[in-house]
């Protein structure tokens, strides 16, 4: 049976941890991040969990004790955000090709600078190449429905690879929602006993990890983590189906809202994907005009072909992009799509936008206007604004 509650997604990740119970987590506090470590010292504290947490000195030292943690067997998982994660970055690196299962839970901040604490998703986007699963979440709900999948995902046989579960930070983060748990005895099932087969303490098994890769080593390593991430789409979908037999909730790569009949589209990442639905719903109503929306919850590994298929009869697209990567034409995930759109020979009009930079807000009006220019495109066959920031202060 369900157990309904009202919980920050700070505090639905904190207590997915608790009902995970693991080993190990190594955190240094950062904002809008500090309460999931807070909340977990306080499970421990409380006696409710028997996790060994780790005072550490800086997030670098975070992230490489929950390697050390994780390569001696243990499942460990760390938390941070923004500039935390940019300490870590090396470590990241180190992570995934040593091919170990971390979770890091990511609240997702602008990167300095100038200096900002709220959301957008210039730190997970920046952290794209380090070779981790990454997946988003829009609400409280998906993030705690996230994080209760990550480790079934990360420690299967054939990923074996970190997992990064990102949120928005403050918007959802410490954002209070009406959300669902599940019971703990279910959890545990269908998370299960970690049980790694090569691990540093097996006394029957010597093994180094992380050792020196020379010339005629290193590219075979890439070629096995791009294995697995390959793998890691099955994976996903697989865990997904189970965890869709626990709760009765539904994930795949991505959520196709309205998308039916859609003749313009806009695809985002994150919590901005509510208010896209709020206009999607006026529009409607109120012109009758097809609008929809693909909402992208797995963006590592990508879902290449899912997506362009998903986007085959769509008209025009808008691509929305909450990072800024200083390429000629687009952002992150605007690479992303309008690769995949290329590759299956779209004939839709495409066009990047950004929007919520270092937190700005967008509104219901603000998609309206989107929905608005990609009209015109598809009857003009003219792209305009490839390169504007929805919302900006004009001089």
């Amino acid at each position: 049976m369900a157990i309904r509650e009202r919980l920050s997604g700070n505090e639905a990740v904190a207590y997915a941890i608790k009902q995970i119970n693991p080993d190990v987590m190594p955190a240094f506090p950062i904002t809008p991040s500090t309460e999931i470590p807070q909340y977990v010292a306080n499970y421990i504290a409380n006696g409710e969990i028997d996790t060994e947490f780790i005072h550490v000195e800086s997030e670098h030292s975070a992230m490489s004790a929950t390697i050390g943690a994780s390569a001696a067997g243990a499942r460990a998982l760390t938390a941070t955000s923004s500039c935390g994660m940019a300490l870590m970055w090396e470590e990241l690196y180190v992570a995934a090709s040593d091919r170990l299962p971390i979770v890091l839970a990511l609240v997702n901040r602008a990167l300095t600078g100038p200096i900002n604490i709220n959301a957008d998703h210039s730190d997970s986007m920046g952290a794209r190449d380090t070779g981790w699963i990454q997946i988003y979440a829009e609400s409280n709900q998906e993030v705690y429905d996230n994080f209760l999948q990550a480790f079934p995902i990360a420690e299967h046989k054939d990923v074996k690879l970190p997992v990064m579960i990102c949120q928005d930070g403050f918007i959802t983060s410490h954002g209070v929602e009406n959300i669902l748990l599940v019971e703990d005895g279910p959890v545990k099932k269908f998370v299960g006993e970690y049980e790694p087969e090569h691990y540093l303490l097996n006394p029957t098994e010597k093994m180094a990890v992380g050792p020196y890769a020379v010339s005629n080593y290193y590219m075979e390593t890439k070629r096995a983590q791009r294995e697995a991430m390959i793998q890691a789409k099955k994976v996903i979908l697989d865990v997904a189906a189970k965890f869709e037999e626990m709760t009765g909730r539904k994930y795949g790569f991505f959520e196709e809202y309205r998308m039916e009949d859609a003749e313009y589209a806009i695809v985002i990442i994150g919590s901005a994907a509510g208010t896209c639905k709020a206009a999607i719903e006026k529009i409607r109503k109120e012109t009758g005009k097809k609008v929809g929306l693909l909402k992208i919850r797995v963006f590592r590994p990508f879902p290449e072909e899912e997506i362009a298929k998903a986007l085959s009869h769509v008209k025009a697209i808008a691509i929305m992009d909450r990072s800024e990567m200083f390429a000629a034409s687009c952002g992150p995930l605007g690479a992303e799509v309008r690769a995949a759109l290329f590759q299956a020979k779209c004939e839709a009009e495409v066009v990047n936008y950004f929007y919520g930079l270092g937190g700005r807000d967008i509104t219901v009006e603000d998609f309206e206007k989107v929905y608005d220019n990609l009209e015109t495109m598809a009857k003009t066959h003219v792209v305009t604004g490839m390169y504007d920031y929805i919302g900006l202060r004009e001089r």
